[in-house]
């Protein structure tokens, strides 16, 4: 069953794209094609000029793409630094895995790294997440769901990506802990990550992102700046509830 019918939308760097509309539109399949758990039947992934239609998920995390899944994006039975160190475990070095990349793949070769490095890069992460530092030692299940949620986020930025998609984060989330992990995305961002959030809350994602795209049924319906969008009254009214 095709769900995505000529769908088009474009990441610059450093950007935060929103992509919104009702249930069933093709949102969350739509990034889940992009990081290659769901392949294309037709059309292009460009990412810096390269097809990646087809290409599996350590592969994109290898070139700078990470995934934060809206569910079971943690390890609930690890603690919190055991599920920072799991998040890096696809760029740790391997004499097994590091041949199958060519010589010329000098910019996947560059992002793995060693147990120390992974240790580095934990630090230097955990220190974006502040609130989590005395729950180190805790397990992620133990945790509020706000803060299951910052771990998820902690986790993916484990991998230093460039490119960061992140799918329905504030689903099941109290509205205070919907502001604290929104402002951390904008952290992320604005640190120079790349990002394209898929949200039920319009209004919150438009209002932090760049651009917008509204999908309806697989297609692209509306798109523009988030001001534009929260502003447009054909938006307001289909998609912002008023």
């Amino acid at each position: 069953m095709e769900i995505l019918h000529d769908v088009s939308m474009t990441l610059d760097e450093g950007e935060m794209v929103a992509i919104i509309g009702p249930n069933g539109a093709g949102k969350s399949t739509l990034i889940k094609t992009i990081f290659g758990l769901l392949r294309a039947t037709r059309g292009r992934v460009l990412f810096r000029g390269t097809d990646i239609v087809g290409l599996p998920p350590r592969d994109l995390v290898l070139r700078g793409i990470a995934y934060v899944p809206q569910s079971n994006n943690t390890f609930a039975s690890l603690t919190v630094l055991e599920n920072l160190e799991m998040g890096a475990i696809t760029r740790r070095i391997s004499p097994i895995r590091i041949p199958q990349y060519r010589a010329t793949d000098v910019r996947m070769q560059s992002r793995m790294m060693n147990d120390a490095q992974i240790r580095e890069r934990a630090i230097s992460t955990i220190a974006l997440f502040p609130n989590l530092q005395p729950k180190l030692r805790e397990r992620a299940g133990a945790l509020s769901g706000g803060e299951q949620q910052m771990v998820a986020l902690a986790k993916s930025m484990m991998l230093d990506p460039d490119v960061l998609l992140i799918d329905e984060p504030s689903a099941g989330l109290a509205p205070k802990l919907v502001d604290m992990v929104f402002s951390k995305i904008v952290e992320i961002n604005e640190k120079g990550t790349a990002v394209v959030i898929v949200e039920q809350n319009a209004k919150k994602a438009l209002a932090i992102a760049d651009r917008g795209y509204v999908l309806e049924t697989g297609r692209n319906r509306f798109e523009g700046t988030g001001e534009e969008l929260l502003g447009n009254a054909d938006v307001a009214k289909l998609y912002l509830g008023g």
